[in-house]
């Protein structure tokens, strides 16, 4: 009863495992499995927008740090403690610490903002302006 175990559907078909090998990558997508929190990185021309998913995290337990071109966020979960002596039948939510880095290279670091709200995290990272050439007459005396 308590021990549900996640599994991948099958339709059955004798082609779903070449499709699953032709859309994950070699290794069968074993970096976005590793991942300890997956994100989406959406470009909206003037900026990036960073959405991460990081749910039963407090705002106050998340950090976002920027260090020379890299950007990371860390998060980390109290073990919360066992109240008025009520007894667990099955404990699996305990203490956490997560952490991702990103490389910001080339972007405007200093206007970086942050929000969290329903378990995503949106970065906004703005890209730089890039400053149109100017032109000029030059007056010949």
């Amino acid at each position: 009863m308590f021990d549900l175990i996640p599994f991948d559907h099958s339709s059955g078909n004798v082609f779903d495992v070449f499709d699953k090998m032709m859309n994950d990558s070699f290794f069968g997508g074993t970096e976005r499995a590793f991942a300890p929190f997956r994100t989406d990185i959406i470009d909206e021309g003037d900026k990036y927008l960073l959405k991460a998913d990081m749910p039963g995290f407090n705002k106050n337990d998340i950090q976002i740090n920027v260090e020379g071109n890299q950007l990371t966020i860390q998060a980390e979960r109290k073990e919360e403690q066992n109240e008025n002596g009520k007894g667990y039948v099955r404990r699996e939510r305990r203490y956490g610490a997560l952490s991702r880095s990103f490389d910001i290279e080339g972007l405007d670091a200093s206007k970086i903002n942050a929000s969290y709200q329903n378990g995503v995290l949106e970065v906004e990272l703005p890209k730089p302006v890039e400053e149109k050439p100017t032109s000029k007459v030059i007056e010949i005396k």
